[in-house]
C-alpha cells in the first residue's frame, strides 16, 4: 500500500512551491481521460512543446496527446498494429506507442505515479529534498522531467554504458547525473549508490522504480485502461484477446496485465527478459544490449503470482532488428515484401524495448498458435530517437547495410523467429521466481519477510493498491484547490 497519511508542515510547503512556480497537478482520471482537463488549459497547451519544461505538461502525461511535437491536444490512444506481412504470424499485434509522451517514453508517467502522491501528503518536501531516480534509463529521465515540472531538484542514476542520447538530455534537466559502472544488466550497482546516498546525509528521497507502488498503480490504472480502450474499438465479434507481452524492466508496465486479467480472466501476461541475462527463466545472470529492461533480479513490485509465462529475447534480435527498421536498405526490403509502406515509414516509432516487445508477441502467438482472430497487446516505450548514436555505432563497426543484410534479418530475426527460451510457469516455477525476490529486498534492501510473504499469501495485497486511486485523486485536487493556480489560468 502507499502511505497517504498527510505531513502538514510538509504539506504546506509544498502548496506555496506549487503557488509560486504556477503548477496545477493532474489528477489520474485526467490521464485516464484528457477530456477531464479544463478548458483553460487545454487552451494554453496549444503553444507548448511536447517535451518542454513547462508545468502544464505535465497534462500531458498520457497516452492520448495528439502525435505532434508541439502544440498538439488531445485524442484516442496511440497505438498501432503490425501486421503479419511483417511479423509472420496471422495474430493481430496491437502496441501502445510511447513517443508521443513528454522525454518521448512513457516512463515519465511511473515516475509521476511514484513522486505525486508524495507530494500531496507532504511526505516529499520540494522545498528541501532532492528526489533520486535510480534506473536503466528511461525511468530516471521521466523522473527528472518530473521534478523540474513539480518545482524539485533531482539526481538521476544510469548505468554509465546506457546511449549517449540519455545522458546528454539529463546534463540539461536533472540536477546532478550519476553513471553507475555497467549497461544494462547492472542493476544492483544502481542500488548500491542510493545506499551510498542514504549514508550521506543529505536530505534526500529516493523513488526506486523497481519497489515503488506507484509505479505499479500508474500502469494498472492508466496503461490498463488504455488497453481496454483499444481493445473495445479493436475486436470484432468473432476476435478474442489472449494476452499481454512485456519485457519487465522494472515491473511496472506489466501492471496493466493485472488489470486486463480483471476483465478477461482467462487471458494471459508474458514476461520478458534478455536470453543473455535469463534470471527469472533460469536464476540466471549476464550482460546484453536491450537497454531500458533491467535485470539481475526480480522488483519488488513485480505480482509474479499472476504471471504466465516468461519469454527469453536473444539481444542479436534487437539490435538487428533495429538496423533492418531504421537502414534505407532495410525500409526498402520491407516495402518489397509487402508490408505497408506507411507502417514502414513509421518503424521508428520502436526503441529497443520496443522491438524486443513485438519479438516476445511473435514468439507468443507462434507458442499457443494464435489465429488472424486473435488479439495480442504490448508496448512500445520508446522510440528510435533514443538509440540514434546505437545506429552510428554498428555502421561504423559493421559497415554499410544492404538489401542482402535486410533479407537476411528478416528471414532470421522476424519471420524465423522460433519458440526456444520460453517457459509456461506452473505454480511451483511462479514461487521460484517470486522466491528471488528475497536474495534482492530482504536481504540487501531492508524488506521484510513478513511482507514477501504477504506478497505471495495474501489474497488482498495486490488488489488493495489500485483502490488508493480516488484518494489520491481526492489529495490532487485538494492540493490544486489550495495553490489556487488553476482558478488563475
Amino acid at each position: 500500500m502507499i502511505d497517504l497519511t498527510l505531513d502538514a508542515d510538509s504539506l504546506e510547503r509544498g502548496i506555496k512551491r506549487a503557488r509560486e512556480r504556477g503548477i496545477v497537478i493532474p489528477t489520474f482520471a485526467q490521464m485516464r481521460n484528457p477530456g477531464l482537463v479544463p478548458e483553460n488549459v487545454r487552451g494554453k497547451l496549444s503553444t507548448i512543446g511536447l517535451w518542454d519544461v513547462e508545468p502544464l505538461n505535465l497534462f500531458r502525461i498520457t497516452w492520448k496527446n495528439q502525435p505532434v511535437a508541439s502544440g498538439g491536444g488531445f485524442g484516442q490512444v496511440n497505438y498501432v498494429e503490425f501486421p503479419s506481412s511483417l511479423t509472420g504470424v496471422p495474430a493481430r499485434i496491437l502496441a501502445l506507442v510511447g513517443k508521443w509522451f513528454p522525454t518521448g517514453a512513457h516512463k515519465v508517467g511511473a515516475a509521476f505515479g511514484c513522486l505525486v502522491p508524495r507530494l500531496v501528503t507532504g511526505k516529499f518536501d520540494p522545498t528541501r529534498q532532492k528526489a533520486v531516480w535510480p534506473s536503466t534509463g528511461n525511468y530516471c529521465r521521466g523522473g527528472a522531467y518530473d521534478s523540474a515540472l513539480l518545482g524539485c531538484q533531482s539526481i538521476a542514476i544510469l548505468p554509465e554504458g546506457m546511449s549517449r542520447e540519455r545522458f546528454d538530455w539529463l546534463s540539461k534537466i536533472a540536477g546532478e547525473v550519476i553513471a553507475t559502472p555497467g549497461t544494462e544488466s547492472n542493476v544492483k550497482e544502481i542500488f548500491d549508490k542510493c545506499w551510498e546516498l542514504r549514508r550521506s546525509g543529505e536530505d534526500l528521497m529516493i523513488f526506486n522504480q523497481f519497489e515503488e507502488f506507484g509505479n505499479y498503480l500508474w500502469h494498472y490504472d492508466v496503461t490498463g485502461r488504455a488497453m481496454q480502450e483499444v481493445l473495445e474499438k479493436e475486436l470484432g465479434p468473432r476476435d478474442a484477446y489472449r494476452g499481454v507481452v512485456l519485457t519487465t524492466g522494472s515491473a511496472g508496465t506489466i501492471a496493466c496485465g493485472d488489470f486486463l486479467k480483471q476483465l478477461f480472466p482467462s487471458s494471459k501476461i508474458g514476461a520478458g527478459e534478455a536470453e543473455q541475462c535469463p534470471t527469472l527463466l533460469e536464476n540466471g545472470f549476464g550482460s546484453h544490449r536491450i537497454e531500458g529492461i533491467g535485470d539481475k533480479h526480480v522488483p519488488w513490485i513485480h505480482n509474479v503470482r499472476n504471471t504466465d509465462l516468461v519469454i527469453d529475447l536473444d539481444d542479436n534480435v534487437i539490435v538487428n532488428v533495429a538496423r533492418l527498421f531504421n537502414e534505407p536498405a532495410g525500409r526498402t526490403y520491407l516495402v518489397k515484401q509487402g508490408v505497408p509502406e506507411a507502417l514502414v515509414n513509421n518503424l521508428d516509432l520502436l526503441g529497443f524495448s520496443g522491438i524486443a516487445n513485438l519479438s516476445m508477441a511473435i514468439k507468443f502467438a507462434r507458442y499457443y498458435e494464435l489465429g488472424e482472430n486473435d488479439v495480442v497487446l504490448t508496448v512500445l516505450t520508446d522510440s528510435m530517437e533514443l538509440y540514434q548514436s546505437r545506429l552510428a555505432e554498428m555502421r561504423e563497426e559493421r559497415g554499410p547495410y544492404e538489401e542482402i543484410n535486410a533479407a537476411a534479418d528478416f528471414a532470421r530475426y522476424l519471420h524465423g523467429l522460433t519458440t526456444d527460451n520460453m517457459l509456461e510457469l506452473r505454480y511451483t516455477d511462479r514461487r521460484r521466481i517470486h522466491n528471488l525476490k528475497y536474495f534482492t529486498w530482504v536481504e540487501q534492501q531492508g524488506r521484510t519477510y513478513e511482507e514477501i510473504m504477504a506478497q505471495w499469501h495474501q489474497s488482498d495485497y495486490w488488489t488493495s493498491i489500485p483502490e488508493q486511486v480516488a484518494q489520491i485523486d481526492a489529495l490532487i485536487e485538494s492540493f490544486n484547490e489550495s495553490t489556487g493556480v488553476l482558478a488563475k489560468l
